[in-house]
């Protein structure tokens, strides 16, 4: 899986499936003040997205990969942050 969750942090590393979209959303009800780090994120299936746009948590870091960098970090920032 590639969701980590600690107290402060959601890690979302390599590829982010289908699967991983459930996951996801009970780690950030889970942990409502966590940060989500994406900097080492490959693929984010469109559920996953769904789920950052729904929640707006804060970010840690920005995927580093360059279609996520372009195309999806700014979706993500897009309320300014």
């Amino acid at each position: 899986m590639p969701i980590r969750t600690s107290k402060t942090t959601i890690t979302i590393e390599g590829a982010c499936t289908v699967e991983d979209a459930l996951p996801l959303l009970e780690a950030l009800q889970a942990t409502p003040k966590a940060k989500v780090a994406l900097k080492t994120c490959t693929h984010l299936h469109s559920a996953a997205l769904q789920v950052l746009l729904a929640l707006r948590p804060p970010l840690l870091s920005l995927p580093e990969e360059p279609f996520l960098a372009r195309w999806i970090a700014p979706a993500l920032k897009a309320d300014g942050r």
